[in-house]
């Protein structure tokens, strides 16, 4: 990287090379420039701001345990209802914010009318989460 040179022929070409040095100066300037001034930049106000332990208030839904047995028998929590009663009984509870979660156990060998009439009267009252519980299957 020569750029001058005692010969008199190549002194007035052009020099194919880019002198790096003033570039690399610039860009140490700048970064100094950016360095100091970075910190200034930023117009926090300092507050000194209440400190207090709050927690999400979550209400978790109730849960309604329904179970049919093999005679269409229904349980509303352990307690034997009417279907009129248990159909009153999901329009208190539809009502409700939030709304309760309905657990339905059916026997296995409960004809499937009362379970439909069942799974009627909870949507007519507004209720939408209904779960189906069974036991696992045992090898």
């Amino acid at each position: 990287m020569a750029f001058a040179s005692f010969d008199n022929k190549s002194s007035g070409a052009p020099v194919a090379e880019i002198n790096m040095v003033p570039l690399i100066d610039v860009m140490l300037v700048l970064l100094v420039i950016f360095i100091v001034t970075a910190p200034l930049l930023t117009h926090a106000v300092k507050l000194d701001l209440p400190k207090v332990s709050s927690q999400a208030n979550e209400l978790k839904p109730d849960k309604i345990e329904l179970a049919i047995d093999a005679a269409g028998t229904l349980f509303w929590n352990g307690e034997v209802v009417t279907r009129e009663t248990a159909a009153q009984r999901f329009a208190e509870e539809g009502r409700k914010q939030p709304q309760p979660e309905v657990h339905l156990r059916a026997d296995e060998s409960v004809a499937y009318k009362f379970v439909a009439q069942t799974l009627a009267d909870a949507s007519k009252a507004g209720l939408s989460k209904v779960g189906f519980v069974s036991e696992p299957e045992r090898n």
